[in-house]
């Protein structure tokens, strides 16, 4: 079986839209893209050099129309993007000039996907697709880089229908710019009680 995980790039209290650059995703009136600009360092250098080794990809629609237009002009900064099986959640959508790309409609065939053979699946951006799977309880690990700063505004990571779940810490480092590098796996249910006496 496949592992899914979901590679983020988030704010404070959440935010994960347009973290590239001013025009990457303005949708909403989203004014803030770019926020992530101002916090690399070599120590978040050698984590994304990482995490940009050859996979598989699942993508939502908006993402994959941004992932499309760029990164099949740019495989010197990222060649498994390009290499990589890329599949994409779409209901319209059925094919793409982007080599090893195929198209899904649901959350079943996502799920039919992940007990295949095959390479771990990444999902990079795509927050809608991230909730989708989240509602489902398809997300085996979160890879999520922390920044400190609040936007107040703009498309989060988690959403009303995220189903209750628990994680472990796996791994952590903390870049010189305060950015928390955080991956945690699936674990189980959540436990609760009472704190105190």
């Amino acid at each position: 079986m496949r592992k899914i995980i979901v590679l983020s790039m988030i704010t404070l209290d959440g935010v994960m839209q347009a973290p590239g650059g001013p025009e990457e995703d303005t949708s909403g009136g989203f004014k803030h893209g770019g926020w992530t600009a101002s916090y690399g360092d070599e120590i978040f250098g050698k984590a994304m050099q990482e995490e940009l080794k050859p996979a598989a990809y699942l993508l939502g629609r908006k993402t994959f129309d941004i992932f499309a237009s760029y990164w099949p002009h740019h495989a010197d900064f990222w060649p498994g993007i390009n290499d990589g099986e890329k599949y994409v959640l779409s209901e319209t959508l059925e094919k793409s000039d982007w080599k090893n790309t195929a198209f899904l409609k649901s959350a079943a065939a996502i799920e039919k996907l992940k007990h295949s053979a095959g390479a771990d699946i990444q999902v990079w951006g795509s927050s809608k697709l991230i909730q989708l799977l989240l509602q489902h309880d398809l997300v085996d690990e979160l890879r999520l880089k922390i920044y400190p700063l609040i936007l107040g505004e703009g498309k989060k990571l988690f959403q009303n229908g995220t189903i209750p779940a628990t994680f472990t810490l796996t791994d952590s480092l903390v870049t010189s710019k305060g950015v928390i590098l955080a991956n945690y796996k699936r674990a189980g249910e959540v436990v609760t009680g009472t704190v105190g006496a």
